[in-house]
């Protein structure tokens, strides 16, 4: 019989490519035993309301009216609603021609991108023109679409830092892409090691490989290091003379759980440096609601802002773009309502403001809790989560646990997140899915789970690690 279509040996070779540890085989245990009756504690995946995170107020208060705009309709709706939610539930709606129910601008209602810009200008000291942001059903959409923009074949090739979010690796092999990837330096706080960076570059090029681009992550995914205005105008420099576009993901620019490094976007550091890199180097950036103190995670709002792109080339993204019509417009709404939230004398401010230093203020505590746990343990060695919401420890494990590891047909890494999902119910992600280097070995957890629950997880992992290391190796603190 001929196969058909849809058959898997007949599918899109780039479709067969990708590779998504996230969701990976680890996540599909933890959903197994899940059915089968065993708590699970997911901390696999950035998801912080999955995990407890309550929503902040206002934002649900705006976006429920505008869904329900009735509501507005009712004489008794003071008396449920803040007069500040009112009011802009009626600024957005009278924005959105039609209602939440109807289709946008594919590029995402133009009074909210204006909202954006407004908060970009705030927040670098620069204006930015919104026809030059787009919003997108999330930020992980607006990376797919630029990548897809940049990357024209299997020769191009784009330098994406290793440990990394699996969405680069992913969408280069879906869009038939070269990663090119630049270990960042462990023991250096995850450092960038230009030295090496450069020798990347030149031994890809020496394959026939066209760099194109490189993407930072800042604060680190999922490393969780912040980078120093220094580092970041290294990378700019690199970029300037290397002729690359930067893609820099700052989804994580509210998650910063230290003051040394504050947040600083490469936008502002690109302008502060004057031209003419500030005029020719073509930076595309990235941000969420997902993420920050916000953390709304399905309601899928994002963008981009696009640097010294020819105007021939935003024409061509935006053609792109119409193809799916328009982004989801609650998502858009959440949007305008981060990157412009109640303001001092504001009637929700108060609550707004101490919503968000209590979930700030509990994720800072549990980056230090989860370091100084995991550096508590045997053969357990940790950076301290600067940024982002995620821990990334190196475990070093025995010989004889990588033995047994190759004999089951695991990564040693995998081998060993297996055993403590199966012991624990803790569902981590294993450090190969993000990449590091030979011979050395890690796991991905976030920090989410609630604060009250980090001492019972902690000893868990504590308890399991320790059993662990004595059954394949004895005690061994390396």
């Amino acid at each position: 019989m001929a196969r058909k279509p849809l058959d898997y040996e007949e599918l899109n070779e780039n479709v067969k490519k990708v590779q998504y540890a996230v969701r990976g085989e680890l996540y599909l245990r933890a959903s197994e035993l899940q059915k089968e009756g065993k708590k699970i504690i997911f901390t696999n995946v950035g998801n912080p309301h999955a995990l407890g995170q309550k929503p902040l107020t206002f934002g649900r208060q705006v976006v429920a009216l505008c869904q329900a705009p009735f509501l507005l309709d009712d004489p008794h709706v003071g008396l449920m609603f803040p007069a500040d939610a009112i009011a802009r539930a009626k600024h957005y709606l009278a924005m959105a021609k039609g209602g939440l129910g109807a289709y946008s601008d594919s590029r995402g209602i133009p009074g909210i991108r204006k909202e954006v810009a407004d908060f970009i200008y705030k927040r670098d000291g620069y204006p930015t023109d919104p026809e030059l942001i787009y919003l997108t059903d999330g930020a992980s959409k607006g990376v797919m679409q630029i990548l897809n923009t940049i990357i024209r074949n299997e020769r191009d090739g784009i330098l994406v830092p290793v440990p990394q979010y699996p969405l680069y690796s992913a969408s280069i092999a879906l869009y038939g892409g070269a990663l090119v990837p630049y270990y960042l330096e462990e023991e250096a706080n995850w450092s960038l090691d230009f030295v090496n960076i450069r020798k990347t570059v030149a031994e890809a090029r020496s394959k026939g490989i066209t760099v194109r681009a490189m993407v930072i992550i800042n604060p680190g995914n999922p490393t969780g290091q912040c980078l120093s205005e220094p580092n970041i105008k290294e990378v700019l420099q690199f970029c300037y003379h290397e002729n690359l576009v930067l893609l820099a993901d700052e989804v994580y620019q509210q998650n910063v759980f230290q003051d040394e490094r504050p947040f600083i976007s490469s936008r502002k550091v690109m302008f502060d440096m004057g031209p003419p890199l500030s005029r020719e180097l073509q930076l595309v950036s990235f941000h969420t609601v997902s993420k920050g103190n916000w953390g709304e995670c399905g309601q899928r709002g994002g963008y981009f802002e696009m640097t010294n792109l020819p105007p021939k080339t935003v024409d061509e993204i935006y053609k792109v773009a119409s193809i799916a019509l328009s982004p989801n417009v609650p998502g858009q709404i959440f949007m305008g309502v981060m990157v412009n939230p109640p303001k001092p004398g504001d009637i929700s401010y108060p609550k707004f403001a101490a919503e968000s230093k209590s979930v700030h203020e509990s994720l800072r505590r549990r980056a230090r809790m989860m370091t100084d746990g995991f550096n508590s343990c045997r053969n357990v060695v940790c950076n301290f989560t600067e940024g982002a919401m995620y821990s990334f420890p190196q475990i070093r494990l025995p010989p004889r646990a990588i033995e047994a590891a190759k004999r089951a047909g695991k990564a040693a890494d995998v081998f060993y997140c297996l055993k403590l999902l199966e012991a624990t119910g803790i569902s981590t992600v294993p450090g190969s899915g993000f990449g590091q280097k030979e011979g050395v070995f890690h796991l991905r957890t976030t920090i989410l789970p609630a604060e009250e629950d980090f001492p019972a997880i902690m000893s868990s992992f504590k308890k399991f690690n320790d059993s662990f290391m004595e059954q394949y190796e004895g005690y061994s603190r390396m």
